[in-house]
């Protein structure tokens, strides 16, 4: 049975680049149960789409701020 997957958006501050991007999405897509990532430069957010069972939120977020980031859930 396949579980639904959660959609978030979260707020990153830091990010001045694409390289700033590749590290973000890096970051992000190293964590299980990631589905989609797409990172938005100009708007200094990000959404993710994930499996609820296999990453939180919050791991999410901690992942980003690992990677040099300040972030939020929004």
């Amino acid at each position: 049975m396949e579980t639904e997957k959660m959609k978030k958006q979260f707020a990153i501050n830091g990010m001045s680049c694409n390289h700033c991007v590749a590290k973000v999405e890096q970051a992000i897509n190293q964590l299980d149960g990631i589905d989609k990532v797409k990172i938005n430069l100009k708007k200094n957010n990000g959404t993710v789409k994930f499996d609820e069972a296999q990453v939180s939120a919050d791991q999410i977020a901690a992942a980003v701020t690992e990677a040099g980031y300040e972030t939020e859930v929004i």
